[in-house]
C-alpha cells in the first residue's frame, strides 16, 4: 500500500507541475490564440485516469490472464517428485525473501523460461516451463526460480505497471493536443472534432507509445540486472551464473506475451532499445563482477 501512495503522490506532484510549466509558458493562451478550445490541465487529469485504468486493470488480471495464455498447470497436491520439489524450492525461498506463498505452476513448452505476476508480494503466481525443468539440472532451476521469487519480492509488476500507466497518461495527453492542433490549425474544424482529429490522435499515439516503450523496456532491463542478483542470494552466485549459460547454451527462450516478457527469465527483440532484458553476457558479467 505505501508503494502505492507514494505513486499517487507522485503522479499528483507531476500533474500540478507539469500544469504550471504549462501556465508559465502560456501554451494554453497560445491554443486559444489559434482557435483550439482545449483546457490541458482537465484534458491532464482526464487522461491520467484514462492512462492508469488500463494498467490498473491488467495488473488485477496479471494472474488470471497469465495462466489462460500460458496454460498453466497450478499444482495444488504435488503430483509427482518433481512437482513436491519445485514447491518446496519455491516455499523457501519465499520465507527467505519474506513474502506469501506465491501460486507454483508449470506451463507446456520445449523453451527454458519462467515468470512471475501477480498484484502483490503476496498473492503472486511463479511458473516455470516444462522445457526449463528438462533441459536445467536442479541448481539452475532452484537458481531461475530465486530470480523469480526476486521480481516477486522487489514489486517489480507493481512497479512495471504504475510506470507504464503514467508513461500511457502522457502518450495519451500529447497524441491529444496533437490531434487538436492538427485538427483546428491545419484543417481548420471550427466545431466539435473532425476526421482529423481522431486520425491524427489514433496515430500520435501509436508513434508516441512505440517510442515510449522504448523507457518502459529501459526500466525492464534495470530490474533483471536486481532480479538476477536476487537470485543469486537466494540460491547461490554460481547457481544463477550456471543458469543464464544454460540458456546461453540453448536457444533463444520463446517470447512471452504482453506484460509477462519484462518478468521472464530470458528475453529479446530487434533492437536493444526494446528489449525487455539484458544480454544474457552482460548478465553473467554483473554476477561475476559482484565479487
Amino acid at each position: 500500500m505505501m508503494r502505492i501512495f507514494l505513486f499517487i503522490a507522485t503522479n499528483a506532484a507531476i500533474l500540478v507541475v507539469v500544469s504550471i510549466i504549462f501556465n508559465v509558458l502560456g501554451l494554453s493562451s497560445a491554443l486559444d490564440a489559434q482557435g483550439i478550445d482545449l483546457n490541458l490541465n482537465a484534458l491532464l487529469v482526464m487522461s491520467a485516469i484514462i492512462g492508469m485504468t488500463g494498467s490498473v486493470i491488467s495488473l488485477a488480471m496479471s494472474k488470471w490472464s497469465a495462466k489462460k495464455a500460458m496454460g498453466v498447470y497450478v499444482i495444488e497436491q504435488p503430483q509427482n517428485q518433481t512437482e513436491r520439489w519445485l514447491i518446496d524450492i519455491v516455499a523457501r525461498q519465499a520465507r527467505q525473501a519474506g513474502i506469501g506463498m506465491p501460486e507454483v505452476g508449470i506451463f507446456d513448452t520445449p523453451d527454458a523460461n519462467a515468470f512471475a505476476t501477480g498484484m502483490s508480494k503476496n498473492s503472486a503466481l511463479v511458473a516455470v516451463s516444462t522445457g526449463l525443468l528438462h533441459n536445467m539440472n536442479a541448481d539452475e532451476v532452484e537458481a531461475v526460480v530465486g530470480h523469480e521469487i526476486s521480481h516477486v519480492a522487489n514489486g517489480d509488476m507493481v512497479t512495471m505497471a504504475l510506470m507504464q500507466g503514467v508513461v500511457n497518461t502522457f502518450v495519451y495527453f500529447f497524441a491529444t493536443v496533437i490531434g487538436h492542433v492538427v485538427d483546428r490549425v491545419v484543417f481548420k474544424t471550427e466545431r466539435g472534432y473532425g476526421p482529423a482529429y481522431y486520425i491524427t490522435q489514433m496515430a500520435a499515439q501509436i508513434v508516441l507509445g512505440i517510442l515510449a516503450s522504448m523507457l518502459v523496456m529501459w526500466f525492464s532491463r534495470y530490474r533483471e540486472f536486481k532480479a538476477d542478483a536476487g537470485g543469486a542470494n537466494l540460491a547461490g552466485r554460481e547457481k544463477m551464473i550456471g543458469a543464464l549459460r544454460a540458456l546461453q547454451r540453448g536457444h533463444e527462450a520463446e517470447d512471452l506475451p504482453g506484460q509477462l516478457a519484462a518478468f521472464g527469465i530470458n528475453g529479446g527483440g530487434v533492437s536493444k532499445l526494446f528489449m525487455s532484458h539484458p544480454p544474457l553476457e552482460e548478465r553473467i558479467a554483473a554476477l561475476q563482477n559482484s565479487r
